[in-house]
């Protein structure tokens, strides 16, 4: 039996988690909210778990909880105790590739130079250093998957155009990534069969696009007007919300197919949105 224990339980983790065998897995998460089917213990990052005798049987360890301004708080608060796991074979941390910051639209590969432009990009940077550098000290398998921007069913552009908050920003020249998270869930288990050591994956999708353009298909899908055009000014968005439109970058998913020999399910946002209308039907 193989456990994989996870730093925060959320929509990546929950559906890696369910698509295990369970007569073969036991999975350990950290998260705030019941569940049936997993172990869940809290951790905030400020704080140990009491019971570390969780840790023990860990043979799969995946961090998806975000940094702070000093790296990831699992290694601040759990690195001796996890360096010290004899069954720990992979760990895979879930970065962004945020990392990278602007490319002006072009093409960029796992070797681009990171230059983050935003304080999260930052963190990433220093917690993906940290854990190759745990890696390097400990011997054990140490992935990083750079993410794209992930949607699926119950978060997707239907979820913003439902609840009125979709923005359609007049930026003809911005450029973003996005993944299907069944396609993130496919890397991820691709990866757990065939570890590489000190591997850095980009998980995206065949197709950057603008996002004006993701909400016009999704519209077009459901029979709905697309909202109107609007400034980046005028958006009402958030800081955060601003910066996902102040860096345009194309990103190259090749090493995860020459790799790890994926193929993606969902290689476009359009099979993806149509996967979801459908699913929601």
């Amino acid at each position: 039996m193989r456990c994989l224990f996870c730093f925060g339980f959320g929509y990546c983790a929950q559906r890696l988690a369910q698509s295990l065998p369970k007569n073969e897995w036991q999975v350990i998460g950290t998260k705030r909210k019941e569940s049936n089917e997993t172990i869940l213990i809290n951790f905030d990052g400020s704080k140990s778990i009491a019971d570390t005798d969780l840790f023990k049987g860990t043979t799969h360890l995946l961090i998806s909880i975000p940094p702070g301004v000093h790296g990831d708080p699992v290694l601040k608060v759990y690195g001796s105790e996890l360096a010290a796991l004899k069954r720990l074979e992979w760990i895979g941390y879930l970065s962004s590739t945020s990392v990278y910051g602007d490319s002006g639209g072009h093409w960029i590969a796992e070797d681009f130079p990171p230059n983050p432009s935003t304080e999260r990009g930052l963190n990433r940077l220093l917690a993906e250093d940290q854990w190759f550098a745990f890696g390097e000290n400990t011997g054990v398998s140490v992935q990083v998957f750079r993410l794209a921007g992930i949607y699926g069913p119950g978060r997707s552009v239907f979820d913003r155009l439902r609840y009125g908050t979709a923005k359609r920003i007049d930026l003809p020249d911005a450029i973003t990534n996005r993944i299907f998270i069944d396609d993130i869930v496919q890397v991820l288990y691709a990866s757990i069969q065939n570890p590489g050591r000190g591997s850095l994956y980009n998980a995206a999708d065949d197709e950057p696009a603008n996002p004006a353009e993701v909400i016009e298909y999704a519209c077009r899908l459901i029979g709905l007007s697309p909202p109107p055009l609007v400034s980046l000014e005028n958006a009402g968005l958030s800081e955060l919300g601003r910066s996902f439109y102040l860096e345009s970058r194309r990103v190259s998913n090749k090493r995860i197919k020459n790799e790890l020999k994926i193929i993606l399910q969902y290689p476009t946002y359009r099979e993806g949105l149509g996967k979801i209308f459908n699913s929601e039907q």
